[in-house]
């Protein structure tokens, strides 16, 4: 059986090492607040003080942490995970960072580590039933080596080359923000006509914008609005001078939440404020 170490804690990590100790995986986990790690730790994985730490027996690591920035600082910064990685041992990359940072990394592990990106579909509920949307690239002999445990956590899709899957990560999120700050402006100008919430809310669930609906008004779904907003400046970089004008303004919408933290339904006012963690450790 493989030793797998988990890298990032928050609300995502955390889902998915609880879906990995359920199903009898050994699990080492680290987080740059270690309390974080303490639910994960009760149910039965090891805690492990630094990131170079958690991975120096791994065979496979995986890293859910919350931007690119992160990713690179824990496995190329101070005491860095990428240091004591063997060739042989698989990185799967699960955070929402984007190609290029997807390939970067690839370029930058030591020799004979092999990188997958997997990011995935699916909230916190769906990870610990293993009901995500895993939506993997890389080389196709690393994608077969880590598919069997990449399938514990739901479906696999395979995307194609390296980035390939943050690809698809990032058009999926895209959609997802863009939809969500839809049914923001639409319940304005509800509002603006006389068109009771209630009645708007249930009206617009049987049009094209019922999965929006659906996500506006869910209850057990975390995407922090700061999350959000950093995927949307992802895919304005990707842009570049390609008009855009929908998904400016959602990113713009995101990025004026108040509170950074909540989930990204606030921004329709159907969903109340609350108080939410990052469903991805910042280090």
């Amino acid at each position: 059986m493989d030793v797998i170490a988990l890298l990032g804690t928050g609300t995502m990590g955390t889902a998915i090492g609880r879906r990995l100790l359920a199903t009898g995986q050994r699990l080492t986990v680290w987080n740059r607040t270690p309390a974080r790690a303490g639910p994960l730790v009760a149910a039965g994985a090891r805690a492990a003080a630094t990131p170079a730490e958690a991975v120096r027996d791994a065979d496979v690591v995986i890293t859910m942490l919350s931007d690119a920035h992160a990713v690179r600082r824990v496995l190329f910064g101070t005491d860095p995970a990428a240091t004591p990685l063997r060739p042989g041992t698989h990185l799967v990359e699960m955070s929402t960072i984007g190609p290029p940072a997807v390939r970067e990394l690839a370029e930058l592990l030591p020799a004979g580590v092999r990188l997958v990106d997997a990011p995935v579909a699916g909230g916190a509920g769906a990870a610990e039933q293993g009901r995500l949307l895993v939506l993997a690239g890389g080389p196709e002999a690393a994608v077969d080596r880590v598919a069997p445990l990449l399938e514990l956590l739901g479906t696999v899709r395979r995307c194609g080359p390296a980035g390939s899957g943050a690809a698809l990560k990032l058009v999926l999120n895209v959609a997802l923000v863009t939809a969500v700050t839809a049914v923001a402006d639409t319940l304005a100008v509800a509002e603006a006509v006389g068109v009771d919430r209630r009645t708007t809310v249930e009206a617009l669930a049987t049009g094209p914008l019922g999965g929006a609906v659906a996500r506006a008004t869910a209850t057990d779904a975390t995407f922090a609005a700061a999350l959000a907003a950093k995927d949307a400046r992802l895919a304005l970089d990707a842009l570049g001078d390609t008009a855009a004008p929908v998904l400016r303004a959602a990113a713009s919408v995101l990025a004026a939440v108040p509170r950074p933290d909540d989930d990204i339904a606030t921004v329709t006012g159907v969903r109340r404020p609350a108080a939410t963690t990052h469903d991805k450790e910042r280090p």
